[in-house]
């Protein structure tokens, strides 16, 4: 393989270009699919009622309900450079594609790369050999060379004089090098495998949230009792499930809105990392959650799982834009959390803990808000209007989470005094160590916050901050010696 200038030869060969997969990473149908299918779907049967009369027809019907705006695609900006390059060099450059000619001609002038575009039109569906059989009559055999991705191009490679992988799989890359023409180029293939970004698409790291499935009854100390635990494993995994579901659905509707910002076009269906297919995950994984709460923990469970999702969904739609309802709302949602941990494994929830959550999880959503308008002044740029907040309203959010953190404090200390924290633990007086290292976290993430240091969601941070997890060991030392230790004479 050759991946510097191209031979006298081969430099004369016209380039022509595969669109999906290879120009794009991702397929431009699967685009207009999803986006009737999310935004339109009232029109998906007129567009399946093509399907009888062929892939073209049904490709330009699609094309006609769900246009393609170029400017938003995910391009392969490595082989868009060496496009140019080959240009302006003096070398013919064609764009030959399946999609449809009206999809193909948008992506050409917004791009204005091209010197000519084939493309599915007039009941032909240029895939395959009916390309090869195009390029063959247009330029002859061996008389171009060809960049494709897949086993599809495989009979347009046995046509070429040269071969462009891009994004090949290895098996693929193996077979035209060993019986195709000479392999000239390589682009993409660097990035992770799809198994790799659909965890990430599906926000694995984010399950951690909610283990608060599992404080009602550590709380209550009924971790011992099998039953019990087994029922808020099944109760993690189902909340697991069902927010990774919804993060996925999410991703598809927010896809443009990805693409256009600067962190989250990095995403894995806005960057094309993962093909849109992969997201009947999504209905597949909220389906599979809701029935793991029905069937493996009780009506009650899946009652309060619904109404998450039903909230969450409120949230992404159109919550997330009202300012202060935004943070209640996150509140509310780890909050629910909490309250699924004790209806599935009946365990009775306190009003202490609810409120103490509440509080504190009011502080946390605070915080995360604050940070991101506190990271938008300092690189000059102005917060999403679709938050609603100004650069000014961050110092206020400052101190309306701080005043939630001292309120958790103060909620937690009341706890302390009352029947019910005496009748639970041995010596709850050791408790009392409990109030400053709930305060000392809270502040400490305020603190680092304000010094433009959190970048990541807070609880994400607090798991990766070593101070934290200290924190976190000690509140739980704390726990074990008022759970199991006397109280010492003196106090």
């Amino acid at each position: 393989m050759v991946n510097g200038s191209l031979q006298p030869a081969q430099a004369a060969l016209p380039l022509c270009v595969d669109l999906d997969g290879t120009l794009v990473r991702g397929d431009t149908l699967h685009e207009q699919l999803v986006r009737l299918a999310l935004h339109r779907p009232h029109l998906l049967p007129s567009a399946l009622a093509s399907l009888p009369r062929g892939r073209a027809a049904f490709k330009r019907r699609l094309a006609e309900l769900a246009p393609i705006d170029p400017r938003g695609l995910a391009y392969q900006e490595d082989l868009i450079e060496f496009l140019r390059q080959q240009r302006a060099a003096g070398r013919p450059v064609v764009l030959a594609t399946a999609a449809d000619a009206s999809v193909a001609r948008a992506v050409a002038d917004h791009l204005g790369l091209f010197d000519g575009v084939l493309a599915s039109e007039g009941g032909t569906n240029l895939k395959g050999a009916a390309k090869g059989a195009r390029l063959v009559e247009r330029f002859g055999a061996a008389g171009f060379a060809y960049a494709g991705d897949s086993r599809a191009d495989l009979a347009v490679w046995d046509k070429a004089g040269e071969a462009i992988l891009v994004n090949a799989a290895p098996a693929l890359a193996r077979r035209v090098e060993g019986k195709g023409p000479p392999v000239t180029h390589r682009f993409g293939g660097g990035g992770r495998g799809r198994l790799a970004s659909l965890v990430k698409g599906m926000r694995v790291y984010q399950w951690v949230k909610n283990a608060l499935v599992f404080a009602p009854l550590l709380l209550a100390h009924a971790a011992g009792q099998p039953g019990v635990l087994v029922a808020a494993l099944v109760a993690f995994v189902a909340f697991s499930a069902t927010a990774s579901a919804i993060y996925l659905i999410n991703d598809l509707f927010d896809l443009d809105a990805d693409r256009a910002h600067p962190r989250k076009r990095r995403r894995p269906f806005a960057s094309g990392d993962l093909p849109l297919t992969y997201g009947l995950a999504g209905p597949v994984l909220l389906s599979a959650g809701l029935a793991t709460a029905w069937v493996g923990l009780s009506f009650g469970t899946f009652v309060v799982l619904s109404i998450y999702v039903v909230v969450t969904t409120a949230y992404s739609a159109f919550l997330k834009t009202r300012p202060l309802v935004d943070v209640f709302t996150l509140a509310g949602l780890y909050t629910i959390r909490v309250l699924a941990g004790g209806v599935a494994t009946r365990v009775h929830v306190s009003i202490w803990l609810l409120g103490f959550s509440l509080f504190v999880f009011l502080s946390l959503a605070f915080l995360k808000r604050s940070s991101e308008l506190l990271a938008a002044r300092g690189a000059g740029a102005t917060p999403s209007a679709r938050r609603g907040y100004f650069l000014g309203d961050d110092q206020l959010l400052q101190g309306m989470g701080v005043a939630a953190s001292f309120t958790a404090a103060l909620v937690l200390s009341l706890y302390l005094g009352s029947d019910a924290a005496r009748a639970q633990y041995r010596s709850p007086m050791w408790l009392w160590l409990v109030v400053p290292l709930v305060l000392f976290a809270l502040c400490r993430l305020w603190l680092v916050a304000a010094r433009g240091q959190m970048t990541d969601d807070p609880i994400v941070y607090a798991l990766k901050d070593r101070m934290s997890w200290l924190v976190f060991a000690l509140v739980f030392a704390v726990f074990l010696v008022a759970t199991y230790l006397p109280a010492p004479g003196w106090l």
